[in-house]
C-alpha cells in the first residue's frame, strides 16, 4: 500500500514537473515582453537597474509614446473597425453555411466542408497573393472594404467549425415541432435554433475577430497607408524604427488575447 502511494506521488510529481516545463517553454517567451515594455531605456534587454528593481529604471514612457503617436492610434482604429466588420460578415456567412452543412439532405457535405475550411489549411501568403490579384481586378486593393472581405474569408472557417460543432448536438425534432406549428424557416431559426446555438456562434465570431485582428500578411499585400493595422504598424516599426513602443503594443495584444481566451472559455462552459 505504502509503495503504491509513493509511486503515485512520484508519478504525479513527474507529471506536474513536465507540465510546468511545457508551460514555461510556451509562455515565458511571450510574458518576458511585458516587463521589457516598462524599460526606461530604449533597449530590448533588461538593464542592470531593472534587475536591481531600481524605480528609475522603470518607466511608462513607451506607453505614453504609444498613446501620443497618431500612427498607432490610427492603426488601432483600423484594426478594430476592420476586425468587427470582418467578424460580423464571417459570422453571417459561416452560420448560414453551417446550417446547410448540418442538414442531412445536403449533398457532398464532406467536399463542401473541405472547401469552406481550406483558408485555414492554405498558407496565408498564398491566399494573400491570390486575393491581391483577384481584388486588383475589382479595384478593391488599398481599401477598407477589400480588407474586410479578405479578413472575412479567413475568419469564416472558424465560424463554420464552431457552429457545426454546436449543431452536432442539436435536436432536430425541435425544428420539426416548430414547422408543425406553422413557423417558417426564418422564424424557426430566430426563435428555436439561434438561442440554442448562440454560444457557438459567439465563439466563432470571437475567433473570426481574433484572426482579423492578428493578421499582417493580407494587410501587407492589400493595404495602403490608410489601412495600416496594429500588426502592420508593428511590422513597420521593426523594419523602419526599432523602438520599445512595439513592446508596449505587444503587451496590449497579450492582454487582449487573455481576455479573448477568458471569453471563449466562458462560452464553451455555457455550451457544455
Amino acid at each position: 500500500m505504502a509503495l503504491g502511494l509513493r509511486d503515485g506521488a512520484a508519478s504525479r510529481a513527474v507529471y506536474l514537473a513536465f507540465c510546468s516545463f511545457v508551460f514555461v517553454f510556451l509562455v515565458a517567451p511571450i510574458l518576458v515582453i511585458v516587463p521589457l515594455s516598462f524599460n526606461a531605456e530604449p533597449y530590448f534587454t533588461f538593464t542592470e537597474g531593472m534587475l536591481r528593481l531600481d524605480p528609475d529604471a522603470w518607466s511608462l514612457r513607451w506607453y505614453e509614446a504609444l498613446v501620443d503617436d497618431v500612427r498607432w492610434s490610427r492603426a488601432l482604429v483600423n484594426s478594430l473597425g476592420i476586425g468587427v466588420a470582418a467578424a460580423l460578415l464571417a459570422t453571417v456567412l459561416g452560420t448560414v453555411a453551417a446550417l446547410g452543412l448540418s442538414s442531412p439532405a445536403m449533398p457532398l457535405r464532406r467536399l463542401v466542408t473541405g472547401i469552406l475550411i481550406s483558408p485555414m489549411v492554405i498558407p496565408v501568403i498564398i491566399a494573400a497573393a491570390g486575393m491581391f490579384f483577384f481584388y486588383s481586378d475589382l479595384r478593391l486593393t488599398q481599401s477598407h472594404f477589400g480588407l474586410i472581405l479578405a479578413h472575412a474569408a479567413l475568419g469564416t472557417p472558424f465560424v463554420v467549425i464552431t457552429v457545426t460543432a454546436t449543431l452536432s448536438g442539436f435536436d432536430r425534432n425541435l425544428v420539426r415541432a416548430s414547422q408543425s406549428l406553422g413557423a417558417g424557416p426564418l422564424t424557426t431559426f430566430r426563435r428555436v435554433q439561434l438561442p440554442l446555438i448562440a454560444p457557438g456562434v459567439l465563439s466563432g465570431a470571437l475567433f473570426a475577430f481574433a484572426a482579423s485582428f492578428d493578421e499582417v500578411v493580407i494587410v501587407l499585400f492589400m493595404g495602403g497607408l490608410n489601412q495600416r493595422t496594429i500588426p502592420r504598424q508593428m511590422w513597420s516599426g521593426i523594419r523602419e524604427e526599432i523602438s520599445p513602443t512595439i513592446l508596449a503594443a505587444a503587451t496590449f495584444l497579450i492582454a487582449f488575447a487573455l481576455l479573448f481566451l477568458f471569453a471563449v472559455e466562458r462560452l464553451r462552459s455555457r455550451t457544455r
